[in-house]
């Protein structure tokens, strides 16, 4: 991913989203040929020349300063994610193209990250990596992304699911915030790390297969997603609405570990229980490896509605 063309267009898609009454420049409004700030109105806040400002915009962030960047960052108004993001922005290209496009490697979970996944019994856990490759899971994790593992779209990943599989339409209930929140860890993840061939490639099959990939990457959105809540409906157990918690593991980089709660007397802890019956009889674990496989008959097309 080319770094010039990510910073034009993530600062230039920021610019556009505030108006000149966000921006206390109410006096400015009127006819504008622009969406958004105009570049003057944006150096002008930042206090930078235009030329400089426009410079920025080209694409060009290699030495900028610390100072700079902040003051951008304050009059462009962008939460700590897009923040952060900018941060990576600049990062890149001060990196001077030292660092080069990593091949696609298989990326191995330790058994000690298998058996502590297997140890959280109660709640649905996975790994991911920053591209959102499924890498392992628990017994209720595998139970909760049963679609993903056999999914026809290809090797368990999320976004692979979300846009390349129908029935992520029916599993996600508010389907359109899963696609945005999707594809705004994925360009944060692109920022923070540019030379990733697999994002690279992933991002490439998405583009070429789907409309609503195309439509979100274009917008430069960009998200930390650490803590929240997720809705999803299962086609075993129905609807289950899960808090998580995403924690980065210290000792394998660009690996997160996700875990799914459920609010405890709500239905979905009950459903939860439900789900772990239907895994303890339903999935069974290879020998050779953390990932589950299912067993039962109840992944067949027929059931899924």
């Amino acid at each position: 991913m080319d770094n010039r063309t990510e910073t034009r267009d993530f600062l230039a898609t920021r610019r556009a989203k505030i108006t000149p009454e966000q921006a206390g420049l109410a006096a400015y409004g009127g006819n504008r040929r622009v969406p958004g700030l105009r570049r003057g109105e944006v150096a002008m806040l930042a206090g930078v020349s235009v030329e400089y400002y426009t410079r920025l915009e080209r694409g060009n962030l290699s030495g900028v300063s610390e100072s700079v960047l902040e003051s951008l960052a304050g009059a462009l108004q962008l939460d700590d994610a897009e923040r952060a993001h900018l941060y990576d922005l600049a990062r890149a290209a001060s990196d001077g193209g030292k660092s080069r496009r990593r091949p696609v490697r298989k990326q191995a979970i330790r058994p000690g990250v298998q058996l502590t996944l297997d140890a959280i019994s109660g709640s649905p856990a996975f790994i991911r990596n920053g591209r959102l490759d499924l890498l392992a899971t628990n017994a209720l994790g595998r139970a909760l992304y049963a679609d993903i593992y056999d999914s026809p779209a290809g090797p368990p990943n999320h976004a692979r699911f979300l846009f390349l599989d129908p029935r992520s339409h029916d599993f996600y209930t508010d389907w359109e915030r899963a696609a945005n929140d999707t594809v705004a860890i994925m360009r944060t993840e692109a920022g923070r790390d540019p030379y990733d061939r697999g994002l690279s490639d992933l991002v490439g099959e998405l583009s070429t297969r789907s409309e609503e990939f195309r439509v979100r990457w274009a917008s430069h959105n960009v998200r930390q997603h650490y803590t929240g809540k997720k809705h999803f409906r299962h086609r075993i157990v129905g609807d289950l609405h899960l808090l998580y918690e995403a924690l980065e593991l210290s000792a394998d980089a660009g690996l997160t570990l996700t875990v799914y709660n459920a609010e405890p007397g709500t239905g979905t802890a009950d459903a939860l229980q439900l789900l772990a019956s239907w895994a303890a009889t339903a999935l069974t674990i290879p020998e050779d490896s953390g990932a589950y496989r299912d067993i039962s008959n109840t992944s067949s097309r027929s059931d899924r509605g």
